[in-house]
């Protein structure tokens, strides 16, 4: 039998495994549609089914998109449940290993090559000074990482839950719109694929039109002639994530750097570093000259969370 790790980045709409070899080499990457199985434990049951005989994993580490806080795992936009311990005992893991998905994504941070990230606008990072990683996706995740006792410690949270802010007047009238249907208007539902197409819906109610029944995909496909209030969408989504981003870097002091990840801004990059999200990202009053110099980064790694999960294991 060959001794690996199993690893799983575990989202709301697709679960990812891979293994991980004891010489550190990431392979049989599989990803499979969340809403396809009841439970994490039917799609670990597929993944394994298709590896070859003898290869079965001892050890686990998983990267969940939610709190990791007791043994029982919750997931916030899936209607998966898990017991750690009881997944562990299921499949006689002698390890398993469960962070928040950004805890992941920023334990990846310091592993990354200069070729797996684009940086957006100026400055340098400040050696062992704090980074932030954000990123939107079906959610929108953050988590901190510092330098402490020589080593890189993660700081989770839930930042993409903070009370989202308007910058200008057009924002607040969206930001209205949207409380009538949240109590609650927080950053994710805005910033994330579904809250992309909450943009469009209430740009298109403020244009006095019915919004067509888009995906966050088509709405994000801007192409001459697409539906103004589609190209309205991704320009306000972006500096709005520019806002959100410099409030985050502001709060840890991310003089390290702003790196996003996630599943949306990678795919339309090239939109992206047209926006006017960096402009957005140092607007800051008295603060501009400090945000002006934390570099913010695109992570273009695929599957980033994995080499953070690979730091779990001791060996």
């Amino acid at each position: 039998m060959s001794a690996s790790r199993l690893l799983s980045d575990i989202g709301a709409t697709n679960v990812r495994f891979a293994l991980l070899a004891r010489d550190g080499r990431v392979h049989a990457n599989e990803s499979f549609r969340s809403l396809d199985y009841e439970t994490l434990t039917e799609a670990i049951d597929a993944y394994l089914a298709r590896l070859p005989q003898g290869e079965r994993p001892t050890e686990a580490a998983f990267a969940v998109a939610a709190p990791v806080i007791d043994d029982e795992i919750t997931m916030l936009n899936s209607p998966w449940t898990f017991s750690i311990d009881a997944v562990k005992r299921t499949y006689g893991w002698s390890a398993l290993h469960a962070v928040n998905d950004f805890v992941a994504n920023a334990l990846a941070v310091p592993r990354l090559q200069d070729a797996e990230v684009v940086q957006v606008g100026e400055g340098t990072p400040a050696r062992d000074e704090a980074i932030v990683v954000l990123g939107p996706g079906t959610g929108l995740g953050v988590a901190g990482l510092i330098r402490c006792g020589g080593k890189w410690t993660p700081i989770a949270g839930e930042g993409g839950h903070a009370t989202l802010a308007p910058m200008d007047s057009r924002e607040a009238a969206i930001i209205d719109i949207l409380r009538r249907q949240y109590a609650h208007v927080s950053a994710e539902r805005v910033l994330s694929g579904p809250g992309l197409a909450n943009l469009y819906d209430a740009l298109c109610e403020l244009a006095g039109k019915p919004a067509a029944p888009l995906t966050p995909e088509r709405i994000s496909d801007l192409y001459p002639g697409c539906d103004p209030q589609c190209r309205e969408a991704v320009m306000m989504f972006f500096a709005m994530l520019g806002t959100f981003a410099g409030s985050v870097a502001l709060t840890f002091g991310a003089r390290g750097g702003v790196y996003i990840m996630g599943g949306i801004v990678p795919k339309i990059l090239g939109t992206f570093t047209q926006s006017s999200f960096r402009e957005r990202f140092e607007f800051r009053g008295r603060y501009r000259g400090y945000l002006t110099e934390i570099p913010t980064f695109v992570v273009t790694r695929p599957n980033p969370a994995f080499l953070g999960l690979s730091t779990l294991f001791r060996d």
